[in-house]
């Protein structure tokens, strides 16, 4: 069986370095790997796939900075030339970014099998780019592989049941990820206070918008007076903080860090503040409060079970959620499948008709 794997920008090649991992066990697999260069990442270096134990692309596409229109066309174009030399039994892909959506639109011409890892997830919100992506792959894909139960009910909802496809509740392979690397963790090579609060900020709903950026780094600011608040610095973000004249006086920024020492920091925080949806799981993952700089989130059972509470970006809502939110701090819940993804969707894929 060759199994053909497409993938667009680093996360997603941690999540994939779990099922490669486990396709390695069997022998009658085969997996070809594409990248399509939609983030173009230079710690994406030969170091960086042995360090983290990943296997290589066979193909590297090189599409990335055009416009959404321009990407995808130019994706599905290159996608499609490797998929017809290759003659895959199954395409795999991730999440749902551009290239996501560009590997499911060459496999619904094709005929090809399609499996989607991290279906399901829905944050309703249209203008996102990322929701439609998900819908339109969902629905094209053979089997969909669910992280969590609020994703499988969520294609139900949709009449999933009623098309030609398999929904598979496999949990999380982002836990699998961070089973694994936990023990490889790098500490970053800077100096941090023993005690502190790890953030990021970068979506576009917050960067793009002077008001929600400012009252969001108002909030930080007022936090790091009492208590250490370390942030790595995505470029966007920096620019635009300068671009709209927000001053930073007490936060400590550092340069963005590779992912063994984001684990690291993540492991040594007292609690994450984020605008990420990856971090938001990986807080629960490492047992670790989280406060979320965003009006929705796809991961609704992080909220709904205490681990996690939504506060926009109104400098008071996330003063309240710092100073008084009770969370939840037994983390024995299984929520994302314990780390077994990998090998149920592996296993799935084998016995699927």
């Amino acid at each position: 069986m060759k199994i053909l794997t497409i993938l667009g920008a680093r996360p997603q090649f941690i999540k994939a370095g779990s099922i490669s991992r486990e396709i390695s066990k069997y022998q009658e697999i085969d997996e070809v790997i594409i990248h399509t260069g939609q983030h173009y990442d230079s710690n994406m270096s030969d170091i960086f796939f042995e360090e983290m134990k990943i296997p290589e692309p066979n193909y590297f596409l090189g599409i990335g900075g055009k416009s959404h229109g321009a990407m995808t066309g130019q994706m599905i174009e290159k996608i499609e030339e490797v998929v017809i030399k290759e003659k895959p039994d199954w395409i795999m892909v991730y999440g749902d970014i551009n290239s996501t959506l560009a590997g499911a639109i060459v496999v619904s011409k094709l005929h090809i099998k399609l499996a989607h890892i991290e279906a399901g997830l829905r944050s309703f919100n249209m203008n996102m780019p990322e929701e439609i992506n998900r819908i339109l792959t969902d629905r094209v894909s053979s089997l969909l592989f669910c992280p969590t139960d609020s994703a499988v009910t969520n294609l139900k909802k949709e009449g999933f049941e009623n098309f030609p496809v398999k929904i598979v509740k496999s949990g999380d392979v982002m836990q699998d990820g961070a089973n694994f690397y936990r023990s490889l963790a790098k500490r970053p090579d800077i100096e941090l206070n023993s005690d502190f609060i790890l953030c990021t900020v970068h979506r576009a709903e917050n960067t793009d918008s002077k008001d929600r950026l400012r009252e969001i780094f108002e909030a930080l600011e007022e936090i790091a007076q009492s208590k250490a608040v370390v942030l790595p610095l995505h470029l966007r973000t920096g620019s635009l903080i300068e671009k709209f004249g927000i001053k930073i006086e007490k936060i400590n920024l550092i340069k963005p860090v590779g992912y063994l020492e984001m684990v690291w920091l993540i492991q040594n925080s007292r609690m994450l503040m984020t605008d990420s949806g990856g971090l938001q799981k990986e807080a629960f993952f490492f047992e670790k409060q989280c406060i979320t700089l965003r009006d929705e989130t796809e991961w609704v059972e992080l909220v709904e079970n205490g681990f996690n509470v939504l506060v926009g970006s109104k400098k008071e809502k996330i003063l309240e959620a710092f100073k008084s939110h009770k969370f939840n701090t037994d983390f024995s819940i299984n929520l994302y499948g314990n780390g077994k993804a990998s090998d149920i969707i592996i296993k799935g894929i084998l016995n699927a008709k």
